[in-house]
């Protein structure tokens, strides 16, 4: 019997944007490819290009979704500049760190979800309302951009070398230091995994935006 033809199943953009999620999921985001996706939604890469055009309308299409459905957004916010910030700066790490993926996108630059405009639209207007001009106050939402990138980013690396199992390379490097050279060190050696494991983030950036402000 010969093999049915005809038109590849319809797909929506909901299809899509779950289909590329079990892509990354198994492959992370450098395997995700057009081509690959197709088969996973079993269409083809042709089909795909009638609600995305390339590899990278795909993350955004990604990044809006994730924004849209995902990210935190507190109300009730406080009405004092740095608080409002650190309100927000915090629901912004809150939501990407269930999601390290959309870090290593968004760590370039080069795309960014409209949907997410949400966060530095109060962070830099928190920051104008402190007094600080305009150029300065995005200075400060880039500043806890930033940090808060590395803070996820190395929290992720950490979480995956755990996951690995065994003694992670920092376990083994304070296990045996020299404690003539690093007296200080050498002493909280032992509780050195523990303690740059608690969450630190809010009192971290509190500090870096009283910083900041005027």
């Amino acid at each position: 019997m010969p093999a049915r033809t005809g038109r590849p199943p319809k797909i929506s953009k909901d299809d899509i944007v779950a289909a590329a999620h079990r892509v990354i999921e198994e492959d992370g985001v450098a395997g995700l490819t057009m081509r690959r996706l197709a088969r996973e939604v079993g269409s083809t890469a042709m089909a795909l290009y009638h609600h995305v055009r390339d590899k990278e309308g795909l993350l955004l299409l990604l990044l809006d979704d994730y924004a849209r459905r995902e990210m935190p957004r507190p109300e009730n916010l406080p009405d004092e500049p740095a608080e409002r910030i650190v309100a927000v700066a915090t629901a912004m790490r809150n939501g990407l760190a269930s999601c390290p993926w959309i870090v290593d996108v968004l760590r370039s630059d080069d795309l960014l979800s409209v949907g997410g405009l949400w966060y530095p639209e109060k962070i830099v207007a928190a920051a104008v309302k402190a007094g600080l001009p305009t150029e300065a106050a995005v200075e400060v939402y880039r500043a806890v951009w930033h940090y808060t990138l590395g803070e996820i980013s190395s929290r992720a690396a950490s979480a995956r070398r755990r996951d690995q199992g065994g003694d992670t390379y920092r376990e083994q490097v304070f296990a045996n230091l020299d404690a003539t050279e690093f007296p200080t060190l050498a002493q909280i050696g032992p509780r050195w995994e523990t303690l740059t494991a608690q969450d630190s983030y809010e009192r971290g950036v509190r500090a870096l935006v009283r910083g900041l402000l005027p």
